[in-house]
């Protein structure tokens, strides 16, 4: 089998085992619906089958800053029931996090899940443990803001009551780390008499990692496995898998065990990760002294692997081409930030075609009308056909290569008096907003180059990356294309890069946007969006 099974931003990884099904919750910090759910039956094929964050009872990111949101989902199954605990995290700059955990249940995987319980906000990752005798433990790891403190403060347990739905009794903190620090997403596990507890540490960049310790009792001591790390790509530079850390293991029928991990896959020859954390997975076994172990004799995380004595059970595979025919959006499609994405797209106002009506200006933190699809590949190509008529240069709309409000790239029909209906393309990166095609303003200087296309006429628009390389194209027929302006820097809409202040946890998309910031609304409609890996 070969790494990463989850491809294309896919972080944070929490898998569970019910009967011959295996499920894996990732987090999708402020893209909306919340949480992906894949579904396997032989942990070499996977679906996704849910985003159970998919109203607004349940979440609401409007105002959350870039890379905030849903942080470190955990998913268990008790009693009949699956368990979705989560944290939608509110700030990033500064020393706070104001991050809001909670649970939320259902009888199925992809069924409606419950109104959430509110849990607390002292800390992120959280986690739920299912005990043999029946009670449940809450977990997550403590923020302290305070100056001159470790802000990863260790890990708290409290007991959690699933009748008063509400944590009980005292609060204890578990386990401080170890010297690689930002110790956080903790999973325990039970067996032969050990309490098992599985943290992240080092941060999630090229220094992460994960770590085992056990203690007899719960809620500790706890004491660190001896020959260190479980799993690192921190001592080997030329691993496929890089970053990697932050998971959790799974058993399968026949006893086998595997650990699902984060890891990147930088641009061949630089140290950016468009792709952005993924999900791979490893043989474990454990040793003649109790720990848990990677299978193949040291920590480090492989890109091949023997697949697990299971019988394959692959997948349809998904089309490559959404003509928008259905009454529902194709379930690999998100948005940022919104509960109401009635506000700003519709399948219905023109049948056959997704219709944006244009909202706030690209990358805003409360609503923009923007549909995407994660890049799942280093090279590959989106092609899109739009009707769209602007009359003021306040009216945008097209294909964009985005990473958050920060990173994009970004080509857009427009209008303006002087040359009527245009096309531009408008990048940002390391802080900066520049117009490749025609700088305007504050935004750079040189000559104005617009590129004129027929009015009352469908735009083919392609977005046609090639590792860091990103080229746009146009076309009236979709079969004689031109290239619009110079080929571009894709290595900018990655993890790594132009992080500045700000937090960078996702991973890039494509898709289709509109915007009229003069308010008026003024619609764009998609007749079909083609993403082809090559």
């Amino acid at each position: 089998m070969n790494n990463p099974i989850l491809k294309g931003f896919n972080p944070d990884p929490s898998i569970v085992r019910v009967g011959d099904d295996y499920y894996i919750a990732t987090s999708t910090f402020e893209w909306y619906p919340g949480v992906q759910i894949h579904h396997s039956k032989d942990l070499v094929n996977w679906r996704l089958v849910s985003r159970p964050l998919n109203r607004a009872a349940l979440l609401d990111m409007r105002g959350n800053p870039d890379s905030c949101g849903v942080w470190a989902p955990c998913l268990s199954y008790s009693d009949g029931l699956f368990y979705l605990v989560y944290t939608d995290v509110k700030r990033f700059n500064g020393s706070f996090k104001d991050a809001h955990n909670y649970i939320t249940t259902c009888e199925t995987i992809d069924g409606e899940w419950s109104d959430p319980v509110y849990i607390n906000s002292s800390g992120f990752d959280p986690s739920l443990f299912h005990d043999d005798d029946g009670r449940k433990w809450f977990m997550n790891m403590v923020w302290d803001h305070r100056t001159g403190k470790n802000p990863f403060g260790g890990i708290l347990l409290q007991e959690y009551d699933p009748v008063e739905k509400k944590l009980v009794g005292p609060i204890t903190n578990i386990f401080r780390g170890t010297e690689a620090g930002l110790t956080e997403a903790a999973h325990i596990y039970r067996r032969n008499g050990y309490y098992y507890l599985l943290t992240a540490e080092g941060g999630t960049g090229y220094e992460h990692r994960m770590t085992f310790a056990r203690s007899k009792n719960i809620e500790g001591p706890y004491e660190v496995d001896p020959q260190g790390y479980f799993l690192t790509s921190v001592d080997n530079p030329d691993l496929v898998l890089q970053r990697s850390g932050h998971g959790d293991i799974v058993e399968t029928p026949q006893g086998e065990i595997f650990a699902v991990h984060l890891s990147t896959r930088p641009l061949p020859g630089l140290k950016r990760s468009p792709l952005g954390r993924e999900t791979a997975i490893q043989r474990a076994i454990w040793s003649e002294d109790g720990w848990l172990r990677l299978a193949h004799g040291n920590n480090q995380p492989r890109a091949t692997l023997d697949g697990p004595d299971l019988p394959p059970h692959p997948w349809p595979a998904d089309p490559s081409l959404d003509d928008f025919d259905s009454a529902e959006l194709p379930m690999h499609y998100q948005w940022p930030r919104t509960p109401y994405p009635e506000n700003f797209y519709s399948l219905e106002d023109r049948p056959g075609y997704l219709r944006l009506y244009g909202k706030q200006s690209i990358g805003n933190e409360f609503e923009q009308a923007l549909i995407a699809r994660r890049q799942q590949a280093f090279c590959y190509s989106a092609t899109t056909r739009v009707e769209f008529e602007p009359t003021t240069f306040q009216q945008m709309a097209g294909i964009t290569c985005y990473y958050n409000g920060q990173k994009f790239h970004y080509l857009y029909i427009s209008h303006d008096d002087e040359h009527g209906k245009h096309l531009g393309i408008m990048s940002h990166s390391e802080g900066e907003v520049t117009n490749v095609q025609f700088p305007l303003g504050n935004y750079g200087s040189g000559a104005e180059k617009v590129v004129p296309v027929p009015a009352n006429t469908p735009i083919y628009l392609r977005a046609q990356v090639a590792f860091e390389k990103l080229d746009f194209l146009w076309s009236t027929d979709g079969e004689t294309w031109q290239k619009v302006g110079d080929t571009l820097d894709y290595s900018i809409v990655s993890d790594e890069a132009g992080r500045g202040e700000g937090a960078s946890f996702t991973g890039a998309f494509v898709g289709m946007a509109c915007q009229d910031i003069s308010g008026a609304n003024g619609p764009a409609d998609f007749d079909f969006f083609e993403y082809l890996e090559q």
